[in-house]
């Protein structure tokens, strides 16, 4: 059998996928967070497709443990943390009764006012906290349009190298996304050298298994989450349809406007952020090209 790419953008063919693979959809909202689909109609639609899934709510776990219960299903528990600079995490567990503790003990004494809002950990210590655990720490999106992504102004180059080394990899692709942010972002997957995941960042059921990540291995928990961060997975997916993202979109943004007020604020931030950096990036320029000058003509 012809070895697959390792990362593919590309409509993923679950059924002939699954054949031969333990495919799984890491990234997925239930309306315990901004999600529209009780976990029921989740793992039922899963079930369907043959795939695993993994429930990863905003700074919530209910989904992820209510999810647990359906044993004929491949199931990863996680989480989708928003730090204290607005740029969020995934952290994927082993067992269930981690995500639990982590849950308890690191993350329910810093919530905001409401699921959607950032908590009060920054990501260095989120970080820190989850590495108490068995699990996986995976940055989502790294490039996208707004501020979660790890990879914008709020961080300096600095500090996202130094984030970079502590976690386990990166989404590559997210079905949620702009191709061209994926792009960038299966371009970093590569040059850092570690594990690469894909999703479909999926908030209704038609989204569900835009973007997966496969591995040739048992469809166990365990061996699944050993293959990602063995490196011996595999990406494919394709963004999703741009009238889709419009519908899923509008629900997603009155959902975080319902349920955290201060995303606005985060908005405004960032877009002052990116016109900050903007600016600091032509006046470089400007002074390179004053430096040229002033050398050719001295």
């Amino acid at each position: 059998m012809e070895t697959p790419n390792r990362v593919e953008f590309d409509r993923p063919s679950l059924s002939r996928l699954t054949q031969n693979h333990t495919v799984v959809d890491m990234h997925f909202h239930s309306r315990y967070s901004d999600g529209m689909n009780y976990v029921r109609s989740i793992a039922k639609r899963a079930s369907k497709l043959g795939i695993g899934i993994a429930i990863t709510d905003h700074n919530a776990i209910k989904g992820a443990v209510r999810l647990e219960k359906f044993k004929n299903l491949l199931t990863i528990p996680g989480i989708e943390v928003t730090s204290k600079e607005g740029a969020h995490v995934l952290v994927y567990f082993y067992i269930i009764e981690d995500l639990v503790r982590f849950y308890e003990t690191e993350i329910k004494p810093f919530l905001g006012n409401n699921v959607m809002a950032s908590i009060s950990l920054n990501m260095n210590e989120i970080i820190k906290c989850a590495r108490k655990y068995k699990d996986l720490i995976i940055f989502p999106h790294p490039y996208c349009g707004v501020y979660t992504g790890i990879c914008n102004p709020f961080f300096s180059k600095e500090q996202q190298a130094l984030l970079m080394d502590k976690v386990d990899g990166v989404e590559v692709i997210n079905a949620g996304n702009m191709k061209k942010w994926n792009l960038q972002s299966a371009v970093l997957g590569f040059n850092l050298g570690k594990a690469m995941t894909g999703g479909s960042d999926g908030h209704n059921l038609f989204q569900m298994g835009k973007a997966v990540t496969f591995a040739d291995c048992a469809p166990d928990r365990a061996s699944f989450l050993d293959a990602v961060r063995d490196r011996h997975t595999y990406v494919v997916g394709k963004e999703t349809h741009l009238f889709q993202k419009v519908t899923s979109n509008g629900y997603k943004i009155r959902s975080s406007i319902k349920n955290s007020p201060n995303v606005m604020e985060k908005n405004v931030r960032y877009s002052y952020s990116i016109i900050n950096s903007k600016s600091r990036q032509v006046k470089k320029s400007v002074q390179r090209q004053l430096n040229k000058r002033f050398r050719k003509n001295g």
